[in-house]
Parts: C-alpha cells; structure tokens; sequence
C-alpha cells in the first residue's frame, strides 16, 4: 500500500474534487464517489450513497468548522524554481491547514471492499495521531472511495483539517515516514501485499508514461538505466564506462565540482535526440540509486593514472568530441575461454548464494547488480526492442537497490561475474550460440536464488515478480536459443500466493464501520489560545490524485 501525502488549504477544493464525476475536471476518471470512513459525526450523517457537489460542501463545512471558529492559521514554507541558479528557493509561506493522503494498491491486488477500506482508513488516521486515541482532541476528517486510478490502482482519500477540535494544532513533523511505517503494519494486520522495507527502486512520473504511450516508446528511463547498466557492469575502470556508454549511442555529459573542470563528482545522460528536438538528461541517481557516479565507483579501481584517463574522456564527452583511446577492452574480441571461465562462476555464484544468510543485504544486492548488469548487455546485444532479457534485467535491478545502503556492511566476496556483461557486449554478432545458452543458464540459476531469497524473507511481491519474468518471459527465450536447455532445473517454486477479491460491487460493500462517540460534532471549546503555527519542514506543493 502507498501512502502519497500534500497540503493544502482548500478544504472545499479537495472534497469538490474528490466527489467530482466531471471527467474534464479530473485527473482520472470518477465512478460513484462515496464515504468509507469518518469521525463520528460525518458517518452518522452520511451513508454509503454516491456523494454529489452539496454533499462535498457540506462536508468541507464541517472538517473546516474547527479551523474558522478559533481562527486558527496554519502555513508551511513555500519554494519557487529559480531559472538562474537552478534550484529552489524559498518563497516565503502559504496556507497548510488541509492534509490530504491518499492510499493506493497495486492494480494486481484487485480492489477492496467499503468495510476494509474503513478498516483500514480508522488504523491509519489512528497511527498518525490525528484522532482521540493520540490522547488529544481529534481532527475531523473523512476518507472518500471514488474509484480506480488511470493505471488501474484501486485507491481512497483521506482529508484531515490540521486543526483540532480544541483549537490546538496537529502535529506533521515526520508525517512522510511516519506513513511509511504505518502502511507496513497495515499491510501486515490486513494481509496485503507488503512492499520492501529494504529494496526500493525510483517511480515514474505519470506525464513521462503518458509521453511514451503516446510515442509508442519506451520510457527514456528504462531505456537510459538499461544502457548504462550495461556500459557500467562490461567496464574495468570509469573510462572505458564513458566510451562504451557512448559506443551505445547516448549522450554523455559529466557534472563537475564547483570551480573545476576535471573533477567529476556526476554524470547525466540521454537519448540522442531525432533532427530538431532537444535532449532529454537525466542524472545518474534519477535512473536508479546504484547508478549514482560514486557507487559505480565502488567497482572500479582508483590511481591517479586511471583518473587522469577519466577526466580526459569525460572531457570529450562534454564537448561531444571523438573518445581520447581506442585501445580499451571495448575494441577486443574475448577469447572462448572466457565463455567457458565465467560460466563456470555463474554455476559457483548461484550455488554459493544459497549459502549467505537473507539478511546479508548488501552481499544479495551485489550478486543482483551483476546479473542485472549482463542480462543488459545481453539485451542491448539481441534485443531491437525491449524484450525477455531487458524484463530480467529491470526485475533484478530493483533487488541491487537498497533504500539505506549505508546501515548494511560490506558484501562478501562472491565468484566474480562481473565480466559476463562484457563477453555480450563484445559478442561479434547478434547471433545466438552455444556458449550464449550454457551462460544463459546459469544467469537463470542465480536470479532463482535472488527469487529465493525474496520468498524465504516473506517478501512475496519482488519474489513473484523474478518468478514471472523468469518462467513466462525468459523460459520460452531459451527455446529459441541452441541446444535448448530446461530452465530452473531442479527448482521448487513456491506456492502461489492469496488472491485478493476481486472486483465488488456496490451491493457487496458491507457496512461502514462508524467510529464510536457522539454522533454530533464536538462543542469548539478552546485549549490554548491559537497561535499561528511555525512554518512547515515539508513543502509538497498539491496534488489531489495518484
């Protein structure tokens, strides 16, 4: 479950909105709009019927009533993009008295019903201190059910006035990790799909996919993140990085330390752009955390010698200048004994991976970043367009991400895969081989291990996603390859996990559970004198939809 948080200060805005069916005034498209959850006073008032505009005013009304009665003003920093220097600047401050959060399945989990959505909604306001059962006076606020995303995702929102009923004002300090937290013991308690607390892997903007559906392309970034990947995990050292990145046709540009034209501290990179258009950059840790200039660094080694080579080719780079060397590995063929070498540790890898405990995060993100990196270039090699081999290579990406890296200590030391990337990216042709098949499988062995691991660490979601792209995607591939041999040989898959319900319909909602207390509103009696509240750590401007 994905918690998405903002402020406002239109708390009739936000509920207009949300019971809004006008599909030219909203993002996504509204079906029956309606109440799962509320303090006690809405839910006695209101049932599950389809809300209209004047039951979203009054609704406003009432979560407002607080906030007007006492005069109470709570602002946030503002910021505003400054052209010049690149970067956000504060803008003095605005109204945040309206907390809006929405919570949102994957589209694979099907939806839920009324009753478990309030469920779910109680608990959530609860662990986010906004109610009696903090110890304080509660906020007002309502959880409204209208439907599924454009991407399929069933979903509620969650409207919270930050003022109490007493006056007093809601604490948000923490409240995007506090979220976080709250929707894993959600998950747990209400048998969902529980998403890592330990890999996590960069989302996509719904402009950038609607771009390339419209484009009938693939996303620059899946495309960007695959070539360097590949370019990184077939390289010894940062220079021969820089030439095989462009070798694939990307632009390539370094970003410097202040004040200095050879020290390199960033990278961005983009698609070569058709005639007229402009390219698009993104940065390295955009694409993906473990493609950040300085853990791609963790893998090379460092002389002053090797530096110097580095700044030169970052240099020709910038300047879209023929690379300094052509004598680098990327220009020599691989003997076949290299084939035989490194499918041998592929075999030593899978099997000595079945041996580090599931808790060793970083060794298990290692062996993940390698094979990822040579299903890559492997991809990049056969695949005209994306296909099986860029599918294993984006999956296992997910798992060489780690959303602390700093907390974990060092990897083990593992049989080294690392010049598989390499042998495909120096393949002479596209033609598939023998030794291509023999390699291929035990990649194959080693992303099961990776799948294993997941599923024996309760983590289903990142296990049943390696499984499917293994069995579905890559399992008919290896029929096309020479010499075919049985994928996950010897391989138990585990149980498929519980299907969510499916879709429900409105006469199987169930009953909305109320919250008990009086079903009339609170009398506004004052606490504190109300005071104009400091300024806000967070500064998400709004966004009403996922």
């Amino acid at each position: 479950m994905i918690p998405n948080i903002t402020r406002g200060s239109r708390m009739s805005g936000l509920l207009l909105y949300l019971a809004s069916t006008d599909a030219d005034k909203t993002k996504n498209s509204h079906t029956d709009p309606h109440l799962v959850a509320g303090d006690a006073a809405i839910m006695a008032w209101y049932d599950d019927g389809v809300l209209d505009r004047d039951d979203a005013v009054a609704i406003a009304k009432h979560l407002d009533q607080p906030r007007k009665s006492f005069g109470v003003e709570i602002v946030q920093k503002d910021f505003r993009w400054d052209a010049a220097s690149k970067q956000r600047v504060e803008n003095g401050h605005k109204p945040a008295d309206v907390w809006h959060c929405s919570l949102s399945l994957r589209a694979e989990e099907g939806p839920l019903t009324d009753q478990q959505w309030g469920d779910i909604a109680n608990d959530f306001v609860d662990a986010m201190g906004f109610t009696e059962a903090s110890g304080k006076a509660q906020c007002r606020w309502a959880a409204i059910n209208h439907g599924t995303s454009e991407n399929g995702n069933h979903h509620i929102h969650i409207a919270v006035s930050l003022v109490r009923e007493d006056g007093t004002k809601a604490s948000t300090h923490g409240d995007y990790k506090k979220a976080q937290q709250s929707c894993r013991a959600l998950e747990t308690k209400y048998g969902l799909e529980e998403l890592s607390r330990v890999h996590s892997s960069r989302g996509y903007d719904r402009a950038e996919k609607a771009t390339a559906a419209r484009d009938d392309r693939e996303m620059h970034r899946s495309s960007l993140a695959r070539k360097v990947r590949a370019s990184a995990s077939a390289s010894g050292y940062e220079a021969e990085f820089v030439r095989r990145a462009r070798d694939t046709g990307l632009l390539v540009r370094p970003r410097y330390a202040k004040n200095t034209t050879d020290v390199v501290v960033g990278y961005s990179v983009a698609e070569r752009p058709a005639g007229g258009e402009r390219p698009i950059w993104f940065g390295g840790g955009t694409l993906a955390s473990d493609l950040k200039l300085g853990a791609l660094r963790e893998e090379w080694p460092d002389t002053p010698h090797l530096a110097t080579e580095a700044a030169a080719e970052w240099n020709a780079a910038a300047r879209n200048k023929r690379a300094v060397s052509r004598t680098g590995l990327e220009n020599t063929t691989p003997p076949p004994e290299m084939w035989v070498e490194y499918t041998r540790n592929a075999a030593a890898l899978a099997d000595q991976l079945r041996t580090i405990p599931r808790d060793d995060h970083a060794t298990w993100a290692k062996a993940a970043r390698d094979v990822s990196g040579a299903f890559a270039a492997w991809s990049y090699r056969l695949e005209p367009t994306p296909g099986p081999l860029a599918a294993t290579a984006a999956e296992l990406s997910r798992t060489a991400q780690l959303r602390a890296p700093r907390q974990h200590s060092k990897p083990v030391p593992l049989p080294s895969i690392a010049g598989t990337a390499m042998l495909f990216m120096a393949a002479s042709s596209k033609n598939k081989t023998a030794a291509q098949t023999a390699l291929m499988v035990q990649l194959i062995n080693t992303a099961f291990a990776v799948y294993e691991m997941h599923a024996q660490s309760g983590r289903t979601r990142e296990a049943q996603r390696i499984r499917s792209v293994v069995e579905q995607q890559l399992a008919p591939f290896t029929g096309t390859m020479p010499k075919p041999v049985p994928v996950g040989a010897g391989q138990q898959p585990a149980p498929e996990a519980g299907v969510p319900p499916r879709a429900i319909d409105i006469a199987r909602r169930g009953m909305v559970p109320i919250r008990p207390g009086s079903v009339l509103p609170t009398a506004l009696t004052p606490a504190t004198p109300a005071k104009t509240s400091q300024p806000g750590r967070r500064d998400a401007g709004p966004r009403l939809d996922r």
